[in-house]
């Protein structure tokens, strides 16, 4: 077995392009590091509707550059056998590391099968590389990112030429094509014969932002913004002085990018301690808000004064104002959201007269939606501007919710205050969520497992009324490993985590309220009933 597993390595290391991966491959073969190895060559990373996410490192378990040369002459097959044999295909990368070496290896493989490579000229935000995709009439994108997941990561996003990222049966057929390719030896790889783009694309893209706004509007709201280490600070930044907005306040220890993110454990602003440095940075200047994106700048946070200090908004509370802005703007078309993300999107568009629809999680799923005006999900995932960016866009979100803060400014009102409003004519829709990190995947099976087998009748005291087990899909929604749990007055879903080790578990409970007078008893009722629920559902789950 343990030989086995050393020739297994040896074979990677004679293919391996990286001599960094090369030197520490190696070191584990002479170290005979059977445990490391093990982990490893155990099997491969697996190409799905994420496309590649996973550790940087040596060997088919890990991020490299082999897997992403691969994976680039699987994508390349599989677009010459979709009949786009010299079709343009774009390529857009973080700052991570690695990131450029895996965009460039990608450009070299689509050059070699025949296909046409342009890449971004630096890194940019990911919305930047949507928006190329459908500007320059490409069959094809990718984005190098690992989003907003820990340092070590590195993950590879693949979008076709809608500009949207893949669903099934797309993924399932590129990684029959990557498992096909016999070995890196087989792969052409010239050393030129692709593009590298000038910042006319980029150009344009912030031209296109100026069409979120409304023309005339107020443009007053002061902001402070965090890019948490990654690379949308620049874009931003553009994007505001275009729109006529104050410049923001950076947080200047987070405003570069930095692929070691030293400020934060995890640089995602959904994250515990993730915007400390920006609420720090508001106590001084006192702006009307906070904004911050991840680290690929595709979501975008928004965070606001609550009393004497500073509160993050939830993703749904963002999704919900800012889907109340445009329905007073005038928006007509559909209204899209995941189905983990806060049903009041639905009363709203009910209300307004305008189409309504649930998707499975991830943007993948929303920007497909029929006649799309506005999309959004729960983890901070934005479409404002669905005819530029066919996915989420913290940039252009950014901008729509600050031009939201200046018109309630100019009304002495807040974001707050049309939060409660909204509360009062469609009743409090609160969401929070139950999320469990391991290091035993098996862990989030078994859970799933003990909640098909012994389903809970209630929680919270509430009957469950309603149970779906999304494997089956239903009639709007093809299957996904998850279940829902309908309630009187709530609402449950359990999920396994597509891009990082996590059982999610996203709830909401809905309290009527008749006045602004009942809000305060209507939160601290919905505060109750969540935590009643995570507490009984962990014990159902068994986490």
């Amino acid at each position: 077995m343990h030989e086995e597993l050393i020739a297994q390595a040896q074979a990677w290391l004679t293919e391996d392009p990286d001599p960094d991966t090369r030197a520490e491959l190696a070191g584990l073969i002479e170290a005979r590091d059977h445990a490391e190895l093990a982990a490893r060559f155990s099997g491969t990373l697996q190409f799905g509707t994420a496309g590649l996410r996973g550790e940087l490192g040596a060997g088919p378990m890990r991020m490299n550059r082999t897997v992403v040369i691969r994976a680039a002459a699987g994508l390349a097959a599989y677009l010459r056998k979709q009949g786009n044999d010299s079709g343009l295909v774009v390529i857009g990368y973080d700052a991570r590391y690695k990131s450029r070496d895996f965009a460039l290896d990608t450009a070299a493989v689509m050059t070699g099968a025949g296909l046409r490579a342009a890449v971004l000229p630096r890194p940019l935000p990911t919305p930047v590389l949507a928006f190329a995709i459908r500007h320059l009439g490409a069959v094809a994108g990718v984005e190098v990112t690992a989003s907003h997941n820990p340092p070590r990561d590195n993950g590879y996003k693949v979008y076709l030429g809608d500009g949207s990222q893949i669903v099934p049966p797309a993924d399932a057929e590129i990684a029959a094509e990557i498992a096909a390719v016999p070995s890196l030896t087989t792969v052409r790889r010239p050393t030129e014969g692709w593009d590298t783009l000038d910042d006319s694309v980029l150009d344009a893209y912030l031209a296109r932002t100026d069409a979120v706004l409304a023309e005339g509007s107020p443009r007053t709201a002061r902001t402070v913004y965090t890019a948490m280490h990654g690379v949308g600070k620049d874009v931003l930044l553009a994007a505001f002085a275009r729109a006529g907005f104050p410049e923001p306040v950076l947080v200047a220890e987070q405003a570069d990018p930095d692929p070691d993110f030293p400020t934060v454990a995890f640089p995602n602003p959904e994250e515990p301690g993730a915007m400390d440095l920006a609420f720090a940075e508001a106590r001084k200047t006192a702006p009307d808000l906070i904004i911050a994106n991840d680290p690929d700048a595709d979501r975008c946070a928004v965070a606001v004064q609550d009393g004497t200090d500073w509160r993050m908004l939830r993703g749904d509370e963002v999704g919900a104002l800012l889907a109340a802005h445009l329905v007073r703007r005038g928006a007509t078309g559909t209204f899209a959201e995941s189905i983990v993300s806060s049903s009041l999107l639905g009363r709203i568009a009910e209300k307004a007269g305008l189409r309504h629809v649930e998707t499975l999680t991830g943007f993948k799923w929303i920007a497909r939606a029929e006649g799309l005006r506005y999309g959004y999900e729960e983890a901070l995932g934005y479409c404002v501007d669905p005819d530029g960016v066919r996915d989420k866009d913290g940039i252009t979100a950014a901008l729509l919710v600050t031009e939201l803060a200046s018109q309630l400014k100019e009304e002495g009102r807040t974001l707050l205050d049309l939060l409660d409003d909204l509360a009062v004519e469609h009743g409090l829709h609160a969401t929070d969520q139950l999320s469990v990190r391991v290091e035993d995947l098996s862990l989030i099976a078994a859970a799933m497992t003990r909640l098909r087998e012994q389903p809970p009748t209630e929680l919270a005291g509430l009957p469950v009324t309603r149970t779906d087990d999304l494997t089956r899909g239903t009639d709007t929604l093809p299957p996904t490993d998850g279940l829902r749990y309908t309630l009187d007055g709530a609402r449950v879903i359990v999920r396994p985590s597509g891009t990082e080790p996590k059982l999610k578990c996203y709830l909401e409970v809905v309290v009527p309220v008749a006045s602004h007078a009942g809000l305060p008893a209507a939160r601290a009722k919905a505060t109750d009933v969540l935590e009643s629920i995570k507490r009984d559902l962990s014990m159902a789950a068994g986490i």
